[in-house]
């Protein structure tokens, strides 16, 4: 999130696109409501007409996988109609910046596009530079080759026919929409987009949430209170984790992984100067790295070993991410795999075929609370011959998460630390002491190893206690990082160095614990600090910063748009920026000193990017359809994102319109979680929702003969499920270009374990993945139903 969750109660107009979180996040709806109590609107633009619909201001149906067409209509309108901050879009956006000659434009792709490879010559879309090297602007606008003006051009085709067509959607739906939400682009109004994985389980999920900040950059609403993009986790940790680099391309702080397929890789100097801008606070990037580097090697880091650059696994061309690592599976290239509470059978995409790709390994260590359909996955019940699998299964019991402590990183980017309450029963064990005693056991088993092998093992520096449990106090301290110099804790990311002198496991949560005994996870002062931002309730990263790029908040003299909207200022008397929040910028650069308007600080120009040059398969966001679809693509004759992988062969086969009509979906319900390992376990929870069902209209019910809680079939081309219907008046038919399309919807929490079973329902999912993320698509694809004999 860009803002949190408290701060959704200042929001005038909340639009929710691919999220349920008056089932899905129920909590967080109170500060919605507490926004409508306020005057607030609440927008609901969704497939089904969900719990979220029901108490909106505005319902919009939308097709599944046509956000892009939908979005674009909405910039279309803003533009066309003038509604639009036009100083915040010519100052704090890359809107006046001059588009080089190698952009250009046509049917669907854009410059630079290899058809063999399926990828971009991204230099053909640089932005020109003047003899300093800085971009050409024209603050005019007027330029044809300005983004703003190129903008324009590529929406213009965006219209409110097509763009109806495509999605399903009514105009007078497309409309009221739209009129709304761009209302929140005058000053003293803030609008916010809440999100979660409708929205980026596509194979343009990527360029989903880019079209969600182009709409919020040209209204302004990016760094104000009430406003911003917020990303609403499906779990209460994975903000946690894919901070701290359990995304497979980062290390921890969204560092980029160095890469064997990159040559400046090759050396820490190359890979600095490749991937560190000249401006912008990622300029500090080698301070992150080079403190990281010593946090996992210590003294084993020095300046004439790259401070131990060269122990970092350095992937080749090949993605390790979900989809690519189950096919190596399935083509027998991995010997063995950990499973951290996780359960592909159930949650990964084509889940039959990730089943089979589990029997081709020779082990497979599970970590959960219960035996899951993963780490049975060879037994009868699985529908598997034991006989015939030769993998080795070892099921490590875990503890559950109240009977362990440590913090996790919610959705607001706020770090809580959470107390043990009971202890673990059995032999459970928290996962830390787990992998804690692996890599003790690893440092003996390679002690005196010469090889080249196990350098980097023996060189890490894992200085958590000898025994069985991990001290979480010494690794937290490891986190914020130390001075080397005095061996105090550091103050915050600010005080790293790149000359070795300082540690950091990771830069992003540096300051945290910036002395001994103060632990900031651990704050629960609940006074309002102001702004309902309650500054000494837990730490958010960065730098207990609640509002991200909130000098945007503020006009290019420092002082806030509105007193309705205010968070931050200049204040002349004290020469330093006050207010409700911790300024997301140097805190004592004046707004007429240079670079004292750079409201977007990561960014190397200062700016945010409604042209972004770095995407995979484009810098405008594009419509182009799912990867099964039951129409073509009405904006060009390119049908599925130009830049995605596609696994062809039996991994992933691919279904006609004609066998499979169909749209399908698939969500979750509040009683259940995630893979449904959890709560198929609780009687209660396995009570309220105990039977795998498909969401079906009552119009495609009465075409197929079927009755409610009747047993049906869905098959795809990856295989079938049978579940019961729930004729509903939820799903309404789309009228698609011409044709009346029908869509389904189901949940994906079902499996053979547990107290309550049903069919998984990602047995019918495809394999592949988003451009940019390789994020599967859950939330598209082609299917068939039919009446059980």
């Amino acid at each position: 999130m860009t803002n949190h969750w408290n701060d959704l109660q200042h929001t005038d107009c909340a639009l929710i696109m691919g999220a349920n979180p008056a089932e899905n996040h129920p909590i967080s709806f109170r500060w919605l409501t507490k926004a409508k109590e306020n005057g607030g609107k609440i927008i609901s633009v969704d497939p089904r007409y969900t719990r979220t619909s029901a108490v909106s201001d505005i319902y919009a149906p939308l097709r599944s996988g046509t956000d892009i067409a939908f979005l674009g209509g909405m910039i279309k309108y803003a533009l066309e109609n003038n509604l639009i901050h036009k100083e915040y879009v010519v100052n704090y956006t890359n809107a006046p910046f001059i588009v080089a000659d190698g952009y250009d434009f046509k049917d669907g792709l854009f410059s630079g596009y290899d058809q063999a490879k399926r990828t971009y010559d991204k230099t053909k879309w640089a932005l020109a530079a003047g003899p300093d090297g800085k971009p050409v602007t024209d603050p005019t606008l007027e330029n044809p080759r300005t983004v703003f003006q190129l903008l324009k051009k590529h929406y213009s085709r965006y219209d409110l026919d097509t763009v109806s067509s495509v999605t399903g959607t009514p105009k007078e739906d497309l409309l009221k929409v739209y009129k709304t939400f761009c209302e929140t682009s005058k000053v003293g109004k803030a609008g916010t987009i809440l999100y979660a994985m409708g929205t980026t389980q596509h194979t343009v999920g990527s360029q989903n949430v880019r079209a969600y900040a182009i709409i919020q950059m040209l209204l302004g609403n990016i760094g104000l209170p009430g406003g911003g993009i917020n990303a609403m986790r499906g779990e209460s940790n994975v903000q946690g984790s894919t901070d701290f680099g359990l995304l497979w391309d980062n290390l921890t702080g969204y560092l980029a992984i160095p890469k064997a397929s990159v040559p400046e890789h090759a050396t820490l100097d190359g890979y600095l100067k490749k991937e560190t801008p000249p401006s912008g606070y990622w300029s500090n990037r080698p301070k992150f790295v080079v403190s990281l580097l010593k946090s996992w090697y210590a003294q084993n880091a020095t300046a004439e070993n790259e401070f131990g650059y060269q122990y970092l696994p350095k992937p080749g061309s090949k993605n390790y991410s979900h989809i690519f690592l189950f096919k190596a599976m399935y083509n027998k290239e991995l010997d063995g795999a950990f499973l951290w509470g996780t359960n592909p059978v159930v949650g990964g995409p084509n889940a039959g075929k990730e089943k089979e790709a589990l029997g081709n390994l020779k082990w497979l260590v599970a970590v959960d609370l219960w035996e899951t359909e993963t780490a049975a996955f060879w037994k009868k019940e699985a529908g598997s011959d034991p006989s015939k699998i030769n993998t080795e299964v070892f099921l490590l019991p875990a503890s559950a998460s109240f009977e362990k402590e440590g913090s996790i990183s919610n959705s607001s980017r706020w770090m809580q630390y959470r107390w043990k309450a009971i202890d673990s029963k059995g032999e459970a064990r928290p996962d830390l002491d787990i992998i804690h005693e692996l890599a003790l056991k690893l440092k003996k088993l390679y002690a005196g190893d010469t090889s080249a092998q196990a350098s980097p093992f023996l060189a890490l520096d894992w200085n958590f206690g000898n025994g069985p449990e991990c001290d979480i106090d010494l690794v937290a301290k490891e986190i914020n990082g130390y001075d080397l110099t005095t061996g105090k804790l550091l103050p915050g990311f600010g005080a790293l160095k790149a000359d070795g002198t300082t540690t950091s496991g990771n830069w992003i949560y540096s300051g945290f614990y910036p002395e001994e005994g103060k632990n900031k996870s651990k704050n629960r002062d609940n006074k309002d600090t102001g702004g309902h931002h309650y500054l000494y309730w837990s730490f958010a990263w960065p730098m207990n910063r609640r509002v991200l790029y909130n000098r945007a908040a503020a006009d290019l003299n420092g002082n806030p748009w509105s007193k309705e909207k205010a968070i931050i200022w200049w204040d002349a008397i004290q020469n330093k920026w006050v207010g409700n929040d911790v300024p997301d910028f140097n805190a004592t650069l004046a707004p007429t000193a240079p670079g004292g308007t750079g409201a977007i600080m990561m960014n190397k120009d200062g700016v945010g990017l409604l042209y972004a040059p770095t995407m995979n398969e484009g810098p405008f966001p594009e419509h182009y359809e799912p990867f099964e679809s039951p129409v073509p693509n009405a904006f060009s004759s390119v049908e599925l994102n130009p830049a995605v992988v596609i696994h062809e062969g039996d991994f992933n086969k691919k279904g006609s319109k004609g066998t499979y009509p169909i749209i399908a979906t698939t969500y979750r319900v509040s009683e259940h979680w995630q893979s449904g390992s959890m709560t198929r376990n609780q009687e209660w929870l396995s009570e309220i929702a105990g039977y795998m069902f498909v969401e079906i209209s009552e119009e495609l019910a009465k075409e197929k003969g079927i009755k409610n809680k009747d047993k049906i079939i869905v098959s795809s081309a990856r295989g079938e499920i049978t579940a019961y219907a729930m004729v509903t008046k939820r799903y309404k038919p789309f009228k698609v270009r011409g044709k009346v399309v029908h869509q389904v919807g189901m949940p994906w929490h079902f499996g053979y374990k547990g107290y309550v079973t049903g069919d998984t329902a990602n047995r019918l999912t495809p394999h592949i993945g988003d451009a940019n993320t390789q994020i599967p698509e859950y939330k598209a694809f082609l299917c068939d139903v039919r009446r059980a004999d």
